[in-house]
């Protein structure tokens, strides 16, 4: 077989360009840091780097949420710890009303005390966020959820949150959950009647019996103690209701934890599959670089030799 000149130089000069293209390459993965730039590169590589990174938005919006969720969550937990501390002032206040021996100045001064707490206990049930949202007020967060009179007025439901894939919880309870509500081990009422619910209702009934003057009024001072007996009664299963759901508030905080310490995991873990994926393995590269280099000097030193021969100079 005849091998012509015009062979012989397209040969050489197309084994110097694919020389070239390869030295190239491995620099553009040097200075980018990158092996597959493109998916012409590696596409089985760059198919599974956009899962990859699908998985990686998907966690770090989980992140996000847990953050949100914590915020939440703590807000209203420290609003709890606030209103558990003014109960139990108020029962203090409500077991010695319960003294017989009380002065009308006395239970006046004692109904100031714990209209003080109840105001205190309102501004708390009608708190705000940092963002102006009404922390109790579930989904109806734009307006004070409870009215003068301590009737709820805001959303129905808890506000919940996805923190996780598999994972929805409550980041804001309804003030109705806290503030109106009774949970378990209730202490009953003797006649068997219904429980009032209501914590502002409870104060305010004992407020009012202990403005009422009882002094030398046998049938008052009844009407009255049955009022203090009702409200200390309403405020111990206020109390359970309360630690209740700031107990909750305290468990899941910790489950964020532990929730952020798995999302953590999850990132450096899907950090290092797309490394794996897409970017250069040093040694491998700055290795085929030089050998490359090395090949493409070859490749001009072949072709400048072959200028040299006589067939060449024959044909010139």
């Amino acid at each position: 077989m005849r091998v012509s000149t015009l062979m012989m130089y397209q040969q050489t000069m197309g084994g110097i360009t694919q020389s070239q293209s390869l030295w190239l390459d491995y620099g553009e993965q040097m200075s980018t840091g990158l092996r597959v730039r493109s998916p012409s590169d590696d596409p089985i590589a760059a198919s599974q780097a956009v899962v990859l990174s699908q998985a990686q938005a998907q966690n770090d919006q989980f992140t996000t949420a847990r953050t949100f969720a914590q915020q939440r969550i703590s807000q209203e937990e420290s609003s709890l710890g606030q209103v558990t501390s003014a109960i139990q002032s108020a029962q203090e206040k409500i077991v010695y009303a319960g003294n017989g021996t009380l002065s009308d100045d006395d239970r006046a001064s004692l109904a100031a005390d714990l209209q003080g707490l109840r105001d205190q206990i309102y501004n708390l049930a009608n708190g705000q966020d940092g963002n102006g949202r009404y922390i109790f007020g579930g989904y109806s967060s734009d307006k004070a959820p409870f009215s003068a009179s301590g009737e709820y007025t805001g959303g129905a439901s808890n506000v919940e949150q996805q923190v996780d894939s598999a994972r929805t919880m409550v980041v804001g309870h309804a003030g109705s959950v806290v503030f109106d509500a009774i949970s378990g081990n209730v202490v009953k009422e003797p006649d068997g009647s219904a429980s009032e619910t209501n914590l502002f209702h409870m104060l305010d009934s004992a407020i009012a019996a202990l403005k009422v003057p009882v002094a030398g009024d046998s049938a008052a001072q009844a009407t009255a103690s049955a009022a203090i007996d009702k409200t200390n009664r309403g405020l111990r299963n206020a109390l359970n209701n309360v630690l209740t759901v700031r107990a909750e508030a305290g468990s899941q905080l910790k489950e964020l934890d532990a929730l952020n310490a798995q999302g953590g995991d999850r990132d450096l873990s899907q950090a290092r599959q797309m490394s794996a994926l897409v970017n250069v393995d040093w040694n491998s590269t700055i290795s085929n670089y030089y050998m490359q280099e090395a090949a493409l000097k070859a490749s001009y030193k072949a072709f400048s030799d072959m200028q040299g021969m006589s067939l060449f100079q024959l044909n010139k």
